[in-house]
């Protein structure tokens, strides 16, 4: 065991410091009035979970998992996502009330690093589940929906790609000849590695026609323009007549600027089960969110109904929005001695009643005064009828 240092946090775990806590909270303030204008109603679940559970029915591999042992003797995970406690919660009491389910949450999830990498451990996701609509229409709704909501916040450099996870599972299996190379596949997909895959479909010694069929599809795939484009590799099925549907719901929705269509992506989240996408935004060298459908997912909790939904990284949003400081955060600080605590205590009051950010300090207190006074944009001295303006 190595030697801890005073200072010293677990690996991945960051401080969120009070400028970064302000626009966090602001983030959730925005997106919480948005949701709720459009049905959507929050939801709150336990920080921990069973892992016979919640642990289980997660797409997140064991490796990732942070896991506790309770007093008698159980395993216990702290949530790796937020929609598998939330298909939990759904199954075994929401869906009896009311079906479909508009549900929406801004809460932490955990995910254990091997290395520190940058990569946090802890970090905030907002989202929404639709549960209990099957419908190509749901699934429209839950990405106008993130597009907007990105509208909300300011953006206007982003995009959501969107692929199909039963179009590219159908082509995989008719081009390839084994369910191991079909799943060397889907992983150099999922780590977004094309030459890797050039490279797998080489190596499987497959007849000519599927191996090209294979290395052209991968070219043409990843930005397709018309849905039809993608006709000639994939034989007629519900996915590409859902996807075409789908399609003509966003062109209505006047969002096509912001849409492209990847056929070749994949996810790490097992659990998506048709319809997928992912978010980017300039500014992040990541994506900011994924989503899609996870029809299978209610059914380990005993419910059999379909659902979509998406989140979005907190973190990486903050990188992509704009940083400049408001004026609203102005604060005034009331210097005071010891005798004239009541008078200070007055002038406090009467900022604080019109709705003032103000601060009553005592001088005597200050081992910098200059320091201090720096971060605020108004100096009150009481006692000596001094008001100072930075």
């Amino acid at each position: 065991m190595s030697f801890i240092k005073k200072f010293e946090k677990p690996l991945g775990m960051r401080d969120t410091l009070p400028k970064i806590y302000e626009k966090v909270e602001t983030i959730r303030s925005i997106g919480r009035e948005f949701l709720i204008t459009r049905g959507y109603v929050f939801i709150k679940t336990p920080t921990v979970e069973y892992f016979d559970t919640v642990g289980k029915a997660s797409a997140i591999t064991d490796t990732q998992l942070f896991k506790l042992v309770d007093s008698q003797g159980n395993t216990l995970v702290l949530r790796p996502d937020m929609t598998t406690p939330i298909a939990r919660v759904a199954a075994s009491k929401l869906l009896k009330e009311m079906i479909p389910l508009r549900l929406a949450y801004f809460a932490s999830v955990f995910r254990a690093q091997e290395t520190e990498g940058g990569r946090p451990a802890e970090f905030e996701q907002m989202g929404i589940e639709l549960i209990g609509d099957n419908s190509v229409f749901a699934d429209a709704e839950v990405i106008i929906t993130a597009l907007e909501l990105l509208q909300r916040f300011a953006l206007t450099q982003f995009k959501v790609t969107i692929g199909h996870a039963g179009i590219l599972n159908c082509i995989l299996q008719d081009y390839t000849e084994s369910i191991e190379q079909q799943q060397i596949l889907r992983s150099l997909l999922v780590q977004r590695n094309f030459v890797g895959f050039e490279e797998a479909v080489e190596s499987f010694d497959l007849p000519k026609a599927k191996s090209d069929a294979l290395l052209q599809f991968i070219e043409e795939a990843v930005t397709v323009n018309d849905i039809r484009d993608i006709e000639k590799y994939v034989r007629k099925n519900d996915a590409l007549t859902y996807m075409q549907q789908l399609a003509t719901l966003l062109e209505a929705a006047n969002l096509a600027e912001y849409i492209a269509f990847d056929f070749t992506l994949s996810s790490h989240m097992s659990y998506y089960t048709g319809m997928l996408f992912e978010i980017f935004a300039t500014g992040s060298g990541f994506p900011l969110g994924n989503g899609g459908r996870y029809d299978g997912l209610l059914d380990v909790f005993g419910s059999k109904v379909g659902a979509t939904g998406f989140s979005i990284r907190v973190d990486r949003l903050l990188e992509t929005l704009d940083t400049e400081e408001s004026q609203s955060h102005d604060t005034t600080v009331v210097l005071f001695e010891e005798e004239q605590f009541e008078a200070a205590l007055a002038i406090v009051q009467e900022l604080r009643a019109v709705g003032k950010k103000s601060v009553l300090q005592l001088r005597n207190s200050l081992v910098d005064e200059q320091a201090f006074l720096a971060h605020f944009t108004e100096i009150i001295v009481v006692g000596q009828e001094e008001v100072i303006d930075e």
